[in-house]
């Protein structure tokens, strides 16, 4: 939606934004990606979305921030699909649910559970919100070349951080805990707040998503702590897998 030539909410027009775009949580990382880029300018910043664009082997790259959760994710892909964008990764921080993922370590999601109300908005619970395959390949092969330890699988998507933190003091701790204990059987890998948002309502708008997360701890085994370069690992995988969707774009 335009008003005075400029996207509503995202404050920019299709000449600043770039096909690719990396869309990490956070504001204040904005800057930190963007200096992976060539050339990086500031774009806007309004609200949770702060946008910077660069190049990336000759390509024009965006890195646009999403704020927390679902409805302002849901936000900047939609705007910045107007502006021309089709490919997208999410750079995000989740904790560890599978006892195999711990702190330090680096998910690629192939699809997440939707447990939260975004998604909702664009298809019924039947449609899964899963990954862009080629997105996933490139990410996983990243990370594999970067010699991250690595996983690749399903993880989950809530609303309610503390509802996942401290479930006990919620009046519906029973329900939340009944359906962590299937997440875990089922052994999803890790648990954040964006992706699902990000996969479904990129399925109807027909672009592709990915998502690389930086694993903060284990939630059922590791008491917070952010590891030591935690957020690079999620960064530079988001830059090499963009580098390989661009030259296999341009084949």
């Amino acid at each position: 939606m335009l008003i005075d030539g400029k996207q509503m909410h995202l404050q920019c027009t299709s000449k600043d934004i770039g096909r690719y775009v990396i869309l990490p949580g956070d504001p204040g990382r904005c800057a930190a990606i963007a200096a992976f880029l060539d050339d990086a300018r500031a774009v806007s910043s309004n609200r949770e979305f702060n946008i910077w664009t660069g190049f990336l082997d000759g390509e024009m790259v965006s890195v646009c921030s999403t704020g927390i959760g679902g409805p302002s994710a849901a936000i900047a892909l939609e705007e910045l699909v107007e502006c021309g964008a089709d490919t997208f990764i999410r750079v995000g921080t989740c904790g560890g649910v599978d006892s195999s993922v711990r702190g330090g370590d680096v998910v690629v999601a192939t699809a997440s559970v939707r447990q939260e109300g975004t998604s909702r908005e664009y298809l019924p619970l039947e449609y899964p919100a899963a990954a862009s395959y080629p997105v996933v390949r490139a990410l996983a092969d990243a990370c594999e070349a970067l010699g991250y330890r690595t996983h690749v699988g399903v993880i989950q998507s809530k609303d309610s951080f503390y509802g996942e933190i401290r479930p006990q003091c919620m009046p519906i701790a029973a329900q939340l805990q009944e359906k962590w204990n299937a997440w875990t059987a089922a052994g999803v890998l890790a648990s954040e707040m964006e992706s699902a948002a990000l996969f479904v309502a990129g399925a109807c708008l027909h672009v592709r998503c990915g998502a690389v997360l930086n694993v903060l701890w284990n939630d059922e085994s590791e008491a917070p702590a952010v590891p030591a370069g935690a957020a690079q690992r999620g960064i530079r995988a988001a830059v090499e897998a963009i580098r390989t969707l661009i030259r296999e774009d341009n084949r």
